[in-house]
């Protein structure tokens, strides 16, 4: 058993007893882990309050391996997510993001970058960064490091490339990204997306954090919301709980 030291975002907080909880966290060097917090519950506790769904933190963990919960013996605060008290669509848009890196990722698999868009995201949902935007971008980003990124420049069964003539472009839910005409006979969930959709969708999979991110038209943005929406609930086999609330706007 070792003692590791990361920072990690705070994804899940259950309580274990009276004095303790168990965490999950997205760690930047080990992934996800699931740790139990010995008196994290007491009100002097070794983990100052920092353990706040959403906050980022520095922590001291023991690896315990195999199906063992680790043991969280230290964690300081870094940052804490605060746009709850202003602004509901960005804390139901950060439990979004925070509800696909539970689901979406395994135990013990590290994806620094990954690590490293997540905190981003949650940063500039926390400022005045687009909420809409910031949302799609962090599911194209996480689905493209995961493995899970839909076929998006040919054809996903046949490989012919997908031309720019006028025209929607079919998306396969089930069949993992854009079919051709051809392709198109036999496959269920069979959606179509307007070419500038298709071009939106492609540029998200290309952006890499380096620059702002452009405000979508909104119509544009619906179209992508309603299309991820359900290839992400396809990918996971199920609707996250969180998709529902992802168009409430704050009045």
């Amino acid at each position: 058993m070792t003692a590791e030291k990361t920072l990690a975002i705070v994804l899940r907080v259950v309580d274990f007893s009276e004095t303790s909880c168990v965490v999950t966290l997205f760690t930047e060097n080990f992934g996800k882990i699931g740790a139990l917090a010995k008196g994290a519950r007491r009100p002097k506790s070794p983990f100052d309050s920092a353990l706040d769904l959403l906050a980022v933190c520095r922590i001291v963990f023991i690896d315990k391996s195999g199906d063992v919960l680790d043991l969280l013996t230290e964690a300081r605060l870094e940052r804490r997510f605060r746009s709850a008290s202003r602004d509901l669509s960005r804390l139901y848009a950060g439990f979004y993001v925070a509800e696909l890196l539970q689901e979406l990722t395994d135990l013990g698999d590290p994806h620094p970058e990954l690590y490293r868009r997540a905190d981003d995201t949650l940063l500039a949902l926390d400022r005045d960064g687009p909420v809409a935007e910031t949302v799609l971008s962090f599911e194209v980003t996480a689905l493209r490091l995961l493995g899970y990124l839909p076929a998006l420049e040919a054809c996903v069964a046949c490989g012919t490339p997908i031309d720019t003539r006028p025209g929607r472009v079919l998306f396969g839910q089930l069949a993992g990204g854009v079919l051709c005409s051809h392709c198109r006979q036999g496959q269920k969930q069979v959606v179509s997306v307007s070419r500038e959709g298709h071009a939106v969708l492609r540029q998200l999979a290309d952006w890499g954090g380096e620059k702002p991110l452009e405000e979508i038209v909104p119509r544009v943005r619906g179209e992508l919301r309603g299309l991820l929406s359900h290839y992400v609930a396809n990918v996971l086999g199920h609707p996250p709980r969180m998709q529902a609330y992802l168009g409430f706007s704050a009045r």
